[in-house]
């Protein structure tokens, strides 16, 4: 089950989402490949948490060997990986006036140069694919609020939260009780509600 609390737009922002509250995933802990391995090898296999951590290390080696190398590694029902580009807007591949060309590289462009690092940053994108992708999620995921979330809202509503105020949990896309909020909001600014 994923958890959630809502996070309160800072209310002095000069946008149209001050003041408003978002849901936000409340993450429980971060897992390592080692805490992977241990998981995997608690399901009743016959390789050991060692042996699975080997081949998970190697793996996550290969997948950052294959990306770097220009390719893309499709993990069946999980994601796709792949390195992409963050580019600078270069208006020449080469400038005569100052002897400069369009490079493959890395870098900024120094204020009024017409061309230079074609390149600002790189990033690794993962896109969800099989039976990872947004659709089927929403059909698989449960969502509940936190104990902490469900206090602040039987406080908003005036209650001790003992009467009937359920989790807001979503199973299916189907909204059982409490808000239907999307995470798809804006990012906080700042203020944290519920957080």
């Amino acid at each position: 089950m994923i958890e959630l609390y809502l996070s309160k737009v800072n209310e002095t922002s000069e946008t149209e989402q001050a003041g408003k509250l978002y849901a936000r995933v409340s993450y429980k802990q971060s897992m390592t490949i080692q805490d992977m391995a241990r998981h995997m090898a608690e399901h009743n296999t016959v390789f050991s948490e060692g042996s699975i951590l080997g081949v998970l290390t190697d793996f996550v080696k290969c997948v950052r060997e294959m990306v770097l190398n220009g390719n893309t590694v499709k993990i069946d029902n999980l994601a796709i990986f792949k390195a992409t580009v963050e580019s600078n807007a270069l208006e020449v591949l080469y400038d005569a006036e100052n002897d400069k060309v369009a490079t493959a590289s890395i870098g900024t462009l120094a204020e009024g140069a017409k061309t230079g690092a074609a390149v600002k940053t790189v990033k690794l994108l993962a896109q969800s694919t099989g039976d990872f992708t947004r659709e089927e999620l929403r059909k698989d995921v449960r969502l509940a609020w936190t104990d902490k979330t469900k206090a602040e809202i039987a406080a908003a509503k005036g209650s001790d939260g003992s009467t009937g105020s359920n989790g807001g949990s979503t199973s299916g896309g189907t909204t059982t009780g409490g808000s239907d909020q999307g995470n798809d909001g804006p990012p906080p600014e700042g203020g944290g509600f519920g957080g």
